[in-house]
């Protein structure tokens, strides 16, 4: 086993039994950013992937999914601080939950958005299409991350669309949740540019776009 696969089971066994103090020391030794030997990108990303497997496939309770995205949320921002090094300005990310109050996915997209080095407007949960539109255009964000539980909700990620490009706005819409893994095509339907099925893909459609897109 190498010494980032040793890393990352040590944070995945440290984040299941709420180790806060051993999440923080296992954490502390890394950088920020990728560039010899192992990065919170590195260890972050893929240790939240495989507890959200876990989950899945049933190895794992909801409420240690939870809190290991919380301890780990916590952890990355204080590693992440205003005088570490980020990957820039751009892309600017926006990220929220449209209508649900179920935050969990969104939480652990975001630790592992900012332990690849970016920063994001957190524009929270509950949020309706209108306010997302708002916030978006308001902040001038690049891309917007949308989190949905429900059907009913997923389906409203269409007026958020609908309401961008009505303003003009070039915004590049990314979903995920529970219903887009249902419905392998959902979030073609309602306009979406990409769906993520789990933080490391987020983080891995973020880069794509910034490869892509004509962003200063």
């Amino acid at each position: 086993m190498s010494n980032l696969e040793t890393i990352t089971r040590q944070l995945v066994e440290a984040l299941l039994r709420l180790d806060s103090p051993g999440v923080g020391a296992l954490l502390d030794g890394l950088r920020p950013l990728a560039g010899g030997g192992p990065s919170l990108d590195d260890v972050v990303v893929p240790a939240l992937e495989r507890i959200g497997r876990d989950w899945e496939e049933g190895r794992v309770s909801l409420s240690q999914v939870y809190m290991a995205g919380r301890i780990c949320e916590r952890a990355v921002e204080r590693l992440l601080s205003p005088d570490r090094p980020v990957r820039g300005d751009r892309p600017k990310l926006g990220i929220a939950v449209l209508e649900d109050h179920h935050a969990l996915g969104k939480r652990m997209v975001k630790s592992a958005l900012r332990a690849a080095g970016y920063q994001l407007q957190d524009y929270g949960h509950g949020r309706r299409p209108q306010e997302l539109v708002e916030m978006a255009l308001r902040d001038q964000v690049d891309v917007l991350l949308i989190s949905c539980l429900m059907l009913a909700s997923a389906l409203r990620v269409s007026e958020v669309v609908a309401g961008l490009q009505k303003a003009g706005s070039p915004i590049a819409v990314v979903v995920g949740g529970a219903p887009f893994r249902l419905e392998a095509q959902l979030w073609k339907e309602v306009g979406a540019r990409a769906v993520g099925r789990n933080s490391a893909e987020a983080v891995a459609i973020v880069r794509s776009l910034a490869e892509r897109e004509p962003w200063a």
